[in-house]
């Protein structure tokens, strides 16, 4: 994730690695925290990437932040919108294709984003959905990964994932493919963020004993 640039797309679209993981049990969202400009590093141990829509939906961040801030802001008051008017959360399908919207009507402009929603349906149960910056907007059914330091955390993912998996073993498998991007990718690094969201609503998740696990 970036700052600024004035780069060619292929170098503004890069810079982060964020993972989305889905299980029976729920969602698992995880990023580095690294925040470049170009290969410029402006921000360290800053990073925050994981957006809180509601307490039942959260999104990752991959590539302008003010476009990343100004999409979210907009999905955020809609969810809490919603909430208001029927008192029930928005389902994240309703709320994935609003965002696919917003994107794909700024052409022939585009906004700089590639997120992953994750969350619990209140009647899809646990699901995900990929957004890049054209609009396009796909249901992935196991994980997904963005930024620069996707190819690492793809072939973890492929490698380890199982549908049947426990959330536990979920943020194992998701730490471990961010720290392996991290140590591939110049564009991510300064540590990771981890969240699960399951019927209980969302969680933020310590990191750093499962990173002491991957060290033994």
């Amino acid at each position: 994730m970036f700052t600024v640039g004035n780069e060619n797309l292929n170098r503004l679209m890069t810079g982060t690695t964020t993972v989305g993981i889905v299980v029976n049990d729920g969602v698992v969202l995880a990023t580095d925290r690294r925040v470049t400009a170009g290969y410029y590093i402006a921000h360290r141990k800053k990073g925050v990437k994981i957006w809180k829509i509601d307490n039942h939906v959260a999104a990752t961040m991959s590539g302008g932040v003010a476009d990343l801030q100004k999409v979210l802001d907009a999905l955020t008051a809609t969810a809490i919108q919603y909430k208001i008017e029927t008192g029930k959360p928005i389902s994240i399908r309703a709320l994935a294709n609003y965002a696919s919207l917003i994107v794909f009507s700024s052409r022939p402009f585009i906004y700089l984003v590639h997120m992953i929603f994750g969350g619990w349906d209140p009647d899809e149960g646990p699901v995900i959905y990929m957004l890049d910056f054209f609009g396009t907007l796909t249901r992935e059914t196991e994980f997904m990964a963005t930024g620069s330091g996707s190819p690492t955390a793809f072939g973890v993912l492929e490698d380890g994932y199982r549908r049947d998996m426990s959330i536990e073993d979920a943020i194992r498998l998701a730490v471990r493919a961010v720290r392996s991007a991290i140590y591939h990718d110049p564009g991510s690094g300064e540590g990771i963020d981890v969240v699960t969201i399951t019927k209980e609503g969302y969680k933020e998740v310590n990191s750093e004993p499962y990173l002491k696990e991957l060290i033994r």
